[in-house]
């Protein structure tokens, strides 16, 4: 697979790129790399989100783990955030999470998270990269091997956790949609003791997951909303690390807009440190405007919400996200929350008695225009250094001009280059990205 860890963990295509073998590699090169950093038999925790292949693959990281010397304790179906917090309640050495987020059934992936809850630092991911491509496997013997049981309050824990965070119900009527993924197994325990409520897309059977719904696909949450007249609508993805939301219009509320939101509030409150939003180079353009016009300073990082806590760490803000819905609010999380993120908005309404409709209008969002154009990994490697596609960006970025960007990059986790417009005039950002969009997939696509 040449380099293994993305950034965000693991991650394809089960059985071709993932495969049950490797999965074990991993979970004995981790616990490995433990044991030498901290000089004692760890405790692992396992989670999963609903994939088919989450069972299969979970059987391999624990045999791997377990063949290392080290415990596994395994929380079954939970979210990734929940990982996150779980091995820090449970005093867990690290723990790992098989899931692919938003993709499809057919992909799965593996996040290492360390100790203290945050995703693996990059010299411990380097050392367990190095133990599985250079095919090292360590196997005790006798009482040496290690144990594996189950969290039996995993899901509990990790609801009243959430529920601790804020100050009790809403007074609003809300549609949930789970992805029939992670979410499925903690939102009907959490969100129906809080407000009124109905749960969409929580019936899960291994290979629904992100089909047609959940935070990647709105349409029908959209449409749920206005037709049920629901005051809002809050979709997750497959591991619910990510939420969106749709106010009683239909119209989609981004991560963006979340954002914006989220810092007019806990500025009023004096939460937000430093008056600053830590975002990525994908954040609208619309969201500098905001932050211009209201006296909060924002710091643009690469792709990734690895890189944008990366950022909130170093210099201690407290809110930082991207548009896709991953929000960190660093009070609460050592990452991305997905049901987190829903309750701190569910809040927010409460406190200022207004709709989400009307909170949302606090940013307005610059059109945008994204195009995944899927390459071989050979194309992938040529992005920068192709003098047709290079000449396509510069002719785009003098097009545009001050009133607009574009950004092309490589996706972290799937083998897509992404062509990102954004522009006052809506008309001539579809024009570019689509002619940019072209040319990439001419000369990269193979």
């Amino acid at each position: 697979m040449g380099r293994l860890f993305g950034t965000d963990g693991i991650r394809g295509v089960v059985n071709k790129e993932l495969t049950a073998d490797l999965a074990m590699k991993v979970g004995n090169a981790a616990a490995r790399v433990l044991t030498d950093a901290d000089g004692k038999r760890p405790v692992i925790a396992l989670g999963m989100d609903t994939r088919i292949s989450g069972d299969m693959l979970a059987a391999a990281l624990a045999a791997g783990i377990c063949a290392a010397g080290a415990d596994v304790l395994q929380l079954g179906v939970v979210p990734t955030p929940a990982v996150a917090y779980l091995v820090r309640k449970y005093k867990a050495d690290a723990g790992v999470m098989i899931s692919a987020s938003h993709n499809p059934a057919e992909y799965n992936g593996i996040k290492i998270f360390s100790g203290d809850g945050y995703k693996l630092p990059d010299l411990l991911e380097e050392k367990v990269e190095t133990l599985v491509l250079g095919d090292s496997f360590h196997a005790c013997e006798g009482a040496s091997v290690g144990r594996i049981t189950r969290a039996e309050r995993a899901v509990e824990d990790y609801v009243e956790y959430l529920k601790s965070t804020v100050s009790g119900g809403f007074g609003v009527r809300a549609l949930i949609d789970c992805a029939n993924g992670s979410a499925s197994a903690t939102a009907p325990v959490l969100f129906p003791t809080l407000c009124d409520c109905d749960i969409i897309f929580a019936e899960p059977d291994g290979v629904n997951i992100n089909a047609g719904c959940g935070s990647t696909h709105l349409d029908k949450l959209c449409e749920k909303v206005v037709d049920g007249g629901y005051d809002l609508g809050i979709a997750f993805d497959g591991d619910a690390d990510r939420c969106l939301m749709v106010d009683a219009a239909g119209e989609v509320v981004d991560g963006d807009m979340i954002m914006a939101m989220a810092a007019v509030d806990m500025k009023q409150r004096g939460t937000l440190n430093k008056n600053t939003v830590v975002g990525t180079i994908m954040t609208n353009f619309g969201f500098n405007r905001f932050c211009a016009e209201n006296g909060v300073s924002f710091i643009p990082t690469k792709v990734g919400d690895r890189f944008v806590l990366e950022e909130m760490l170093i210099n201690g803000y407290s809110l930082g996200g991207e548009q896709s819905g991953h929000i960190i609010f660093k009070e609460f999380a050592t990452t991305g929350d997905g049901q987190l993120t829903a309750l701190q908005v569910l809040d927010m309404l409460t406190r200022s008695d207004a709709p989400i409709g009307q909170l949302k209008r606090v940013m307005t969002r610059y059109p945008q225009h994204l195009v995944n154009v899927r390459v071989s990994p050979a194309g992938k490697e040529r992005l920068f250094t192709d003098k047709v596609v290079r000449a396509a960006i510069d002719g785009a970025v003098s097009e545009l001009g001050s009133d607009g960007r574009i950004v092309v990059r490589e996706s972290g986790t799937e083998p897509l280059i992404r062509v990102m417009v954004e522009c006052g005039d809506d008309e001539k950002a579809q024009r570019v990205v689509e002619r940019v969009a072209d040319t990439v997939r001419e000369r990269l696509a193979d």
